[in-house]
């Protein structure tokens, strides 16, 4: 346990950080599996209508600092070509 005044206080401070970043990340993956979901249905309407909300909310997280920018652009590449794949008629799917 915290003991100096300092101490006590970068404790709270993460403890609030941790909370909201929870928050953060929570919406980041809901966002993408709903997005996931609608490319395994093959619904392109809604995977459309998904898909810059869904790069929106990881542009967000990784803005905060909630993930790192590296993997907000990993997230964000991988979400598109399962989109293009979708798009793409006969072709292989992305998985």
């Amino acid at each position: 346990m915290a003991t100096h005044k300092s101490a006590e206080k970068k404790n709270r401070q993460s403890m609030e950080q941790r909370l909201r970043n929870k928050g953060h990340r929570s919406r980041m993956k809901s966002d993408i599996k709903k997005f996931l979901e609608a490319v395994q249905g093959q619904d392109k309407d809604r995977a459309a209508s998904l898909l810059p909300k869904t790069l929106s909310t990881i542009d967000v997280s990784a803005k905060r600092g909630v993930i790192h920018r590296n993997t907000a652009s990993r997230y964000k590449s991988g979400l598109t070509k399962k989109f293009n794949a979708l798009n793409q008629p006969g072709e292989a799917k992305a998985d």
